[in-house]
């Protein structure tokens, strides 16, 4: 066993099943042995951003790691935002970057690719990862690439592994992989008796469940101690799509002033707000009527459990979730009335509201069966609020454009499942020509382009910058020479006949290009630049 095959193995040991990656020439031998080993499938893409948020979705989707492999400098400098990305929200991706063999490093030239020093890359990674290893050792290869995969499974967080390509071929031990950190059961039992004794004392008390019970794979025992705490269950937003099948209702996703009233009012004055998961953000936060006093909740995240000023350290969100499980008991309560989303779309010649887009996407999963659906960052992310709760990936806190189109190629690659993509013009422009790989893998996504020739969500925050003008680039006419099939719409009839063609279109990916006014925004948006507005005190 060389190197990267130890490498390759131990990737898939910890739950890796894929690698997305751009090679170039000082990851060509790192390629080389992954193309021929086999061991876990490759898929190519076309530029480094792309690759980044391919890997990030296939990670979000699975609860585990997928890789991203890329060169040294150009490529690997390319992808930072995706990873950073990566880091904001959570998720538990694996760089791996070839890099200068020895005899290169010790010339005494500066190598093409390079920035300052041989160095510089790492040192930039380590801002944007929890953990890194240059394997520069045979020897030292197996214990480095144990720690840095465990600090990536375990914390949820980007790692980063440097593989020069002289090394890339010597003979290396396989990998032994970590025993799990170390839990203090007492301290978990104290923690979760804590939990349920304020939950007890409380009049009000609310679930709220975020991105991190999705990164640590515990929706199935959510959603099992939801039934058994028998409280009102909301996802925050970042969490939107977490218990989508769940047997506990949902009763939707808090977003403060821009969100149901109901639910809104239902977190706001809560006396028992428990937090599973939920990050911290001002995307989940931010605009919050009240002004939420967190110091009330009991807030469980990032390995710790806070309870006003009481904080057990070293409590994994995991450990926390089997204790409450072990102390509770299914309560049969009354459930809670199902979440009503705009449907039935009218089938007229009046132009495209986002809104009408929500109404048509839950038309087609009432017809069809719900998709999981990829959203990039602006209007067509608060327009999904509107849609039936399904599976979602989404750059919610971070918040990054370019992010759907190649994380709907993740979610497929990682799934083997069709998805829907929601991606507005702006960020189609940054990656979208990746549809272009969808032909080699026979992947077949549903695109939906919300194209109002415009930056619309930041002409939202300042409308009076002509800047945030675009061109129409007609997208869905490219469609077919990149390999899929492309309409334009500006009706509501037209819409909802695009999706029923795209229900019967398979092996190949269809772009809808839906044709919005300037200015037309959702009423999720709307509330929720006002909402900020007020915040910011503009």
């Amino acid at each position: 066993m060389n190197v990267a095959e130890a490498l390759l193995h131990a990737l898939r040991d910890h739950g890796a099943a894929e690698i997305f990656g751009i090679p170039g020439d000082f990851a060509l031998p790192f390629f080389k042995v992954v193309e021929e080993s086999g061991i876990l499938p490759l898929y190519t893409l076309s530029h480094e951003p792309g690759v980044g948020f391919a890997a990030d979705a296939a990670a979000r989707w699975r609860s585990a790691p997928s890789v991203a492999a890329v060169t040294y400098g150009a490529g690997a400098l390319n992808m930072v935002n995706a990873v950073a990305c990566a880091y904001a929200e959570r998720v538990p991706l694996v760089v791996v970057s070839g890099a200068p063999g020895a005899a290169e490093a010790g010339r005494r030239l500066l190598l093409h690719h390079q920035v300052k020093s041989l160095d510089s890359q790492m040192r930039i990674y380590s801002e944007v990862t929890c953990d890194q290893a240059r394997l520069d050792d045979p020897a030292t290869a197996p214990a480095e690439i144990a720690r840095v995969l465990h600090s990536c499974v375990s914390r949820s967080l980007p790692v980063y592994l440097e593989i020069p390509r002289s090394v890339v071929f010597e003979p290396c031990p396989a990998v032994a992989p970590r025993p799990p950190d170390p839990v203090d059961p007492e301290a978990v039992a104290a923690c979760a008796e804590e939990v349920l004794a304020r939950l007890s004392a409380a009049r009000w008390p609310v679930l709220m469940v975020g991105a991190e019970v999705r990164r640590f794979g515990l929706e199935e025992k959510v959603d099992r101690l939801a039934q058994h705490l028998g409280i009102p269950v909301v996802t925050s937003f970042m969490g939107r799509g977490l218990l989508a099948h769940s047997t506990a209702p949902v009763l939707g996703t808090y977003l403060g002033v821009a969100g149901d009233p109901e639910i809104t009012d239902l977190v706001e004055r809560s006396d028992g707000l428990l937090l599973l998961g939920v990050i911290l953000s001002d995307t989940n936060f931010g605009i919050s009527s009240r002004r939420l006093d967190l110091r009330r909740a009991i807030h469980a995240e990032h390995g710790a459990v806070t309870l006003g000023f009481h904080v057990y350290p070293h409590i994994p969100l995991r450990a926390l979730v089997d204790a409450l499980l072990a102390r509770t008991a299914p309560r049969a309560t009354a459930p809670a009335p199902p979440r009503e989303y705009p449907r039935y779309l009218p089938r007229d010649d009046q132009p495209i509201q986002p809104l009408d887009v929500a109404r048509a996407v839950n038309d087609f999963f009432d017809a069809h069966g719900r998709l999981p659906l990829a959203s990039d960052m602006g209007d067509c992310l608060f327009t999904a609020l509107d849609m039936d709760n399904t599976e979602l990936v989404a750059p919610g806190y971070y918040a990054t454009m370019g992010y759907g189109v190649p994380a709907g190629l993740g979610l497929q690659a990682a799934s083997g499942r069709r998805p829907m993509v929601l991606v507005g013009d702006g960020a189609f422009q940054m990656t979208g020509w990746e549809l272009g790989n969808c032909r080699r893998y026979g992947w077949d996504p549903i695109v939906l382009l919300f194209n109002n020739r415009s930056w619309e969500m930041l002409r939202a925050f300042q409308p009076e910058s002509a800047f945030n003008d675009l061109e129409d680039w007609h997208f869905a006419r490219l469609a077919q020479d990149l390999g899929g099939v492309g309409v334009r719409v500006s009706t509501r009839a037209e819409l909802a006949q695009s999706l029923e063609m795209a229900a019967e279109t398979t092996g190949r990916f269809v772009l809808i290009e839906v044709m919005l006014a300037r200015g037309a925004m959702s009423p999720t948006l709307a509330r929720y630049v006002a909402g900020l507005k007020a915040g910011r005190g503009q």
